[in-house]
């Protein structure tokens, strides 16, 4: 079915016309190595979209092999990635997530629960192989492909306790990650459907009347107005002092605040330690839970007081997830503001990210985000895979500053990958 119809898909869904491979040749041979039996393969991928397992997934088992060969580099056996993902995919993503993902070797983990069963699952895949997994180090979509913001240790940790337990069945060849960054290219027609965005954002702010008796401002101007708008906007919701002065990152910080607490007070729950992007993960789980009732096979035998009262309940999980998706987005939306003589992709990313805030600010979701610019060139980096098994002496002498280290060279290659990208085009 992926092969009759996923082309199709990420043409019509995720706009790519076209994919190119660079950092080839760490990708065929990380591939080649782990085909053969001869390592176990962790391919870190970034995720700044939302599209780039779908992707990936095309990508490997319809055009990797026949690149690979191509090259000289022969593979022992059809090519494939088991992809872990968060539990609430299958919620969001409607049927289609729940039919082909669990068929094509996808693996869920819970964020927030210690989910033993997963672990047990993904560490089952390391030790037999021979496919690689594919994980997301962000944790999440973060919707910023030149900046990285967050990565999560659990890729590390997957990879050095798999090493060791291999190494302690005798087992003595090596665990790998296999950097992986993302990127998006756009040519004539992505320039026309981002004056058709902007007008867009501009009708949604109320700033199309403005203009029309005003005079069109400068690209710049017409982003900073937008954005400045949705941010007071959302201060005028949650009941925060209006100062257009104060820098704009503390009052996102602020909204932040007032929506977590606004979330988990609707849920009767204390915050989440460790941060702000736990409380989201936090939030999000249980008002999931609250929705979908997991481990409960039937209503069956309720009455209909207690009915209506579930019904209640997953309402307001539903609107607690509104204020999470908010603090969600907001994170992660730190870069500048592109200037006029800014590459096209950021300036598409920008707007397209002003979109969501407005997305966001309305009541929607990550599943509601997308106005995707059409037709985009896919560029698709590797870097030099990280070997983790010659780690392993450090690692048993200090796990903590093992992994720090080995996250700390991974950052700096997803740094390459992005320098790399930018330098060719």
């Amino acid at each position: 079915m992926i092969k009759l119809l996923a082309r199709i898909y990420l043409f019509i869904f995720l706009g790519i016309a076209r994919i190119v491979l660079r950092g080839d040749t760490h990708f065929f041979r990380a591939f080649q190595r782990a085909l053969r039996g001869d390592s176990r393969c962790i391919l870190a991928f970034r995720h700044p979209n939302g599209g780039e397992p779908q992707l990936l997934t095309w990508f490997i088992l319809f055009r990797l092999r026949g690149l690979a060969k191509k090259a000289g580099f022969p593979f022992a056996r059809s090519p494939h990635a088991l992809f872990i993902y968060g539990y609430d995919v299958l919620r969001w993503g409607g049927w289609v997530a729940r039919l082909v993902m669990p068929r094509v070797g996808g693996m869920p983990i819970h964020h927030t629960k210690l989910d033993s069963q997963g672990m047990t699952r993904i560490f089952k895949a390391m030790k037999e192989g021979p496919y690689p997994i594919a994980i997301a180090p962000e944790g999440q979509v973060t919707y910023n492909t030149e900046q990285i913001l967050n990565l999560e240790q659990g890729t590390m940790r997957i990879g050095f306790h798999s090493a060791d337990q291999l190494r302690k069945e005798g087992k003595s060849y090596p665990v790998e990650i296999l950097p992986i960054s993302i990127h998006f290219r756009y040519g004539a027609w992505g320039k026309m459907c981002l004056s058709w965005l902007m007008k867009r954002l501009d009708r949604f702010t109320g700033y199309r009347d403005r203009y029309k008796k005003d005079g069109l401002p400068d690209f710049t101007l017409r982003l900073r107005n937008c954005r400045d708008y949705l941010i007071t906007q959302n201060e005028i919701r949650y009941g925060l002092p209006l100062d257009e002065k104060r820098d704009i990152s503390e009052r996102m910080n602020c909204i932040m605040e007032a929506a977590l607490d606004k979330a988990e007070k609707i849920l009767g729950i204390s915050p989440a330690a460790d941060g702000i992007m736990n409380r989201v993960y936090n939030i999000r789980q249980i008002s999931w839970d609250r929705i979908y009732l997991p481990g409960q096979e039937s209503l069956d035998g309720l009455s209909q007081v207690e009915r209506s009262l579930l019904d209640l309940r997953a309402g307001e999980a539903w609107y607690a997830g509104r204020h999470g998706e908010l603090v969600d987005f907001l994170w992660y939306f730190r870069s500048p503001i592109p200037e006029e003589e800014s590459p096209l992709h950021l300036k598409i990313e920008y707007a397209q990210n002003l979109w969501d805030l407005a997305n966001r600010t309305m009541g929607g979701s990550y599943a509601t985000r997308n106005i995707n610019i059409y037709p985009r060139r896919v560029i698709i980096q590797a870097a030099e895979p990280i070997n983790l098994t010659d780690r392993l002496p450090e690692y048993n002498r200090d796990r903590k500053s093992a992994i720090q280290s080995a996250m700390d060279d991974l950052l700096k290659a997803y740094m390459g990958c992005i320098e790399e990208v930018n330098k060719a085009d």
